[in-house]
């Protein structure tokens, strides 16, 4: 178990975080059409996965705004915004802000997503939703950068995220 903070408080953080070098665990999540997606289903591709608990709160949609920018100009690289948001809600704020260039996908139905890459928040007022974290992937599926951000209001550090695709 990891420990982060939220506005300073200390929370338990369950599950393994992927590490550099290891191989990302497989997924199944839920995309804006209720179907399910998984991570094969990106094959081929350098993957960021933007990890965050709700897309209705001002640092994550400030995380989802800023991948979608950098993912105008990544070749062969798709944004995973991976949040427990509702794909409807997903779509919604995607819509509303003009986002085009990321993939958004709930944890609805897949909640073994969060243990499986270590995000899930098992202490605190936010109990069942994912951490912040960005996890990168190489075409193969292998982690090439992992951040499981310390404090939760915090923002990922974009700078490394994209210098792990260099």
């Amino acid at each position: 178990m990891s420990t982060v903070t939220l506005r300073g408080n200390e929370i338990e953080v369950g599950g393994s975080f992927p590490q550099p070098g290891a191989e990302a665990p497989g997924f199944s999540l839920v995309g804006k059409d209720l179907a399910d997606v998984t991570l094969e289903s990106f094959g081929g591709k350098r993957k960021v996965l933007n990890i965050f608990p709700s897309v209705d709160t001002g640092t994550c949609a400030a995380s989802v705004r800023r991948f979608n920018e950098l993912a105008s100009k990544l070749e062969n690289t798709v944004v995973l915004c991976i949040s427990a948001d509702l794909p409807f809600a997903q779509a919604r704020f995607c819509g509303a802000e003009g986002l085009e260039n990321v993939v958004t996908l709930s944890t609805l139905r897949h909640s073994d997503f969060l243990a499986a890459y270590g995000v899930a928040i098992a202490s605190g007022p936010m109990t069942g939703l994912a951490s912040r974290a960005v996890v990168v992937l190489d075409a193969d599926n292998v982690v090439t950068h992992a951040q499981l951000v310390a404090e939760i209001a915090d923002e990922p550090d974009y700078d490394a995220a994209v210098s792990a695709l260099s």
